[in-house]
């Protein structure tokens, strides 16, 4: 299995070359962002230890340049840095996992091989009902030719409601599907999220994508833009 592990730091990037080596591991490093995208470009890799914090391209702008490019390498990154926005960004950027320094060696081998055994299985195609368009690979949102701004959760609601369009989904499947375990809010907050892609996707084109199922939650269904909006 052939593993590329970049980050800035010699002697980590040093121990953790020999210690997945002595696993069996095919190890290649890089000392930073720029070298690692040359190497992911011509290499056949399957899996990329990423450090988030590099000079010249960081982890974040690695991953994502991946991703804009369809190479699908899972990747696990690490971090100095411990927040949930930081695990956030990454996410949304397109990693796999993410790991906090200092971590486990025995932790970090566990995962690498768990991500090897997933693979990297071709991302989704674009996501259309009527002419609303969600592109998971780049993360954007369409309505024709014009882009639609959201934030990551709003981005989160509208992709599974896409990815079951034209079926009923309750606000207890889709908070599984886009929060944390962990929260513990009322349920009314995809209420929230649903009125703000309302106002996005929807009302500016006089168009209607999410309807509301009385008793059972929503379905987002095709939809086109109405032909007294279609000029704004």
């Amino acid at each position: 299995m052939r593993v590329l592990v970049v980050d800035d730091e010699p002697a980590l990037r040093e121990s953790l070359r020999r210690g997945l080596v002595s696993g069996g591991w095919v190890v290649e490093t890089a000392p930073d962002g720029e070298v690692a995208l040359d190497m992911v470009v011509d290499g056949d890799f399957d899996v990329v230890v990423l450090d988030i914090m590099m000079p010249r391209r960081s982890g974040y702008e690695v991953v994502r340049e991946m991703r804009r490019s369809e190479n699908w390498t899972p990747v696990l990154m690490l971090t100095a840095k411990d927040g949930e926005y930081d695990e956030a960004d990454a996410f949304d950027l397109g990693a796999d996992d993410y790991l906090v320094k200092p971590f486990s060696f025995i932790v970090l081998e566990a995962r690498l091989r768990a991500l090897v055994r997933r693979g990297a299985p071709e991302r989704p195609a674009t996501f259309i009902a009527g002419d609303l368009e969600v592109d998971p690979a780049a993360r954007e949102v369409r309505r024709g030719d014009q882009r639609i701004t959201v934030t990551a959760r709003e981005y989160a609601v509208l992709e599974y409601l896409i990815r079951n369009s034209n079926q009923v989904v309750s606000k207890a499947q889709i908070m599984r599907a886009v929060w944390d375990a962990a929260y513990d809010g009322d349920d009314n907050i995809v209420e929230v999220y649903v009125g703000y892609l309302r106002r996005k996707i929807d009302t500016p084109f006089g168009a209607r994508a999410i309807e509301t199922v009385r008793g059972q939650g929503y379905r987002l269904v095709n939809s086109t833009v109405a032909s007294t909006a279609a000029g704004t």
